[in-house]
């Protein structure tokens, strides 16, 4: 049995990220990306849950009365992509990111499996963990984790450059499987989406006090993109 040799210790912060075992798809549609997206919330709680039938605009809506406290980790920032998942995440509690990522993965298989009659592992082994070293490095997450869907529209931008940048940021603002929306939006109450709710902020550090500070980061790497 292999064991892993990242600890997580509180007030360290951790790149999560698995894909699918052989690279398979593990996200075919957005019913699939959206119960992710609903899993990322309701998983993180210290009590015991029953993922019930309910449509998808309810999930994270019904379960929002989850107190802070009773959170497992916090997540600064996520992405989902066709074949893997990024998180960005701190522990709250002690053991609280092994415990999250396994209500968060055995939860989502079991979805996966019924709806696809699929049998066998679904992810790659265990999951994948970096601690972040420094504060640049943890800075330099949230634009390399919301950034990943540029790659279904451009997939030679970081070598090459971006062909198009006002349309980059048009696709990203379409992209509902991420973060970047609820960084951007954070604090607008008028475009604030439901899914900001999976989103811990106050547990990161402040780099982006608002959603033009974000955009600005963004704009940046996309500048220095030999670096990404």
């Amino acid at each position: 049995m292999s064991i892993r040799v990242t600890p997580f210790a509180k007030e360290e912060f951790y790149h999560i990220y698995n894909r699918g075992n052989s690279k398979q798809i593990i996200f075919h549609d957005p019913e699939d990306m959206s119960r992710f997206q609903d899993l990322l919330y309701i998983s993180n709680n210290i009590e015991r849950f029953v993922m019930k039938d309910l449509s998808h605009k309810d999930h994270i809506s019904k379960a929002n009365t989850i107190p802070e406290e009773s959170r497992l980790v916090a997540i600064g920032s996520y992405c989902l992509m066709p074949n893997h998942f990024h998180i960005l995440i701190t522990p709250l509690t002690e053991s609280g990111v092994s415990k999250f990522m396994q209500k968060l993965s055995t939860a989502y298989s079991m979805y996966y499996n019924k709806k696809y009659a699929h049998s066998g592992g679904l992810f790659e082994g265990k999951f994948k963990a970096k601690h972040t070293p420094d504060d640049t490095y943890l800075k330099y997450l949230f634009s390399y984790i919301n950034l990943n869907p540029v790659k279904l529209i451009d997939p030679t931008w970081k070598k090459y450059g971006l062909k198009d940048i006002q349309k980059t940021f048009m696709f990203l603002e379409t992209y509902k499987y991420s973060s970047y929306l609820d960084l951007l939006y954070y604090r607008d109450n008028g475009k604030r989406r439901a899914e900001a709710d999976i989103l811990s902020l106050g547990e990161f550090p402040e780099y982006f006090p608002t959603g033009e500070h974000f955009k600005k980061e963004i704009v940046r790497w996309f500048s220095y993109r030999k670096d990404f």
